[in-house]
């Protein structure tokens, strides 16, 4: 019994669908991701400038961070946003070192918040048209 649950855990970890990126809300209770600049450095990482926007509220309720991810959902890059941001929104905060395996042609930049976590509307970046 104790294998079958293993197998089964690691099957629907295995099997795991892709992102959904219709689902999502565009309410600014949501932290929404605005616009992303991307740009790949000599070294083949990529820096991405991302603009969020979000009904912050102090301390209590604010964006804090965003991430960078494949379209299967796997985290490739990550930036913390350490304080709230009521009276500068839209705001940017850039990113590098991001490491992107050549294979992966498009990512998904989403932000959150320090209440609702993820949620707001994903954007889709091109790799190859940059």
């Amino acid at each position: 019994m104790r294998l079958l649950l293993i197998l089964s855990m690691f099957a629907s970890s295995v099997l795991a669908s892709k992102f959904d990126i219709n689902t999502y809300s565009t309410s600014l209770e949501f932290a929404q991701v605005t616009h992303v600049l991307a740009t790949q450095k000599p070294d083949g990482s990529w820096c991405f400038g991302t603009s969020v926007r979000h009904n912050d509220q102090g301390w209590e309720h604010y964006a804090d961070g965003w991430e960078v991810i494949d379209l299967e959902g796997n985290q490739l890059g990550y930036r913390q946003l350490v304080h709230p941001h009521d009276n500068e929104q839209p705001f940017t905060r850039s990113q590098c070192n991001i490491k992107i395996p050549s294979e992966i042609s498009k990512v998904i930049v989403r932000a959150k918040c320090n209440k609702h976590g993820f949620g707001g509307k994903p954007f889709i970046v091109d790799l190859n048209s940059i």
